[in-house]
Order: C-alpha cells, then structure tokens, then sequence
C-alpha cells in the first residue's frame, strides 16, 4: 500500500513564488527513484505562509532509500527559502 508523505514548509510572506521556482527548477528529479509514484507541490489559497510538498511512495523503505541518498538541499548556493519544515507520513485509509 502507499505511503504519502507532506512536508509543510512554512515561508516568509512573499516567498512563495520563490519557493515554486526552486521546485520548478528541480522538477523530474525525484521521477527515477525506486518505489516513486507522485509528487505535487500545494501553495496555499487562504493567506498561510505553509506549502504543502507531497509525495507518494510504494511503501515506507523506498522513502527512506530516497531519503538516505539524496543531495537535495546541499550546495545551491543560494540561502534557504523556508523558516521551517515538518514531515508528516500518512496512509491511504482503509475503507
């Protein structure tokens, strides 16, 4: 069964759009990886400064492959958009 997991990054007010832009340029990257089934990135609609990043994966060990071998943040160059993020894991309720 799927695991989705949600990063709630929460930025400062008029950083959104950056935020979508760093997303964009990396857009595909994560595509390849083992266990990989979706990613979309959520901007908020009713003034919250927190998006919403996500994902989805076939089951919790390939996150965590992903997870452990990823670069992602590291060496841009450029300083961090967000104040914060949190990881928050789900499952598909079963109905």
């Amino acid at each position: 069964m799927s695991v989705i997991k949600i990063n709630a990054i929460t930025v400062p007010q008029d950083s959104g759009d950056e935020l979508a832009r760093r997303f964009a340029g990396r857009a595909g990257a994560v595509d390849g990886q083992p266990g990989f089934e979706g990613f979309e990135l959520l901007a908020p609609t009713d003034g919250r400064t927190v998006w919403l990043v996500l994902t989805r994966w076939a089951d919790e060990e390939s996150f965590e492959a992903w997870r452990a071998g990823r670069d992602t943040h590291r060496g841009s160059g450029k300083p961090p958009v967000a104040v914060s993020a949190e990881l928050w894991s789900y499952r598909v309720a079963d109905l």
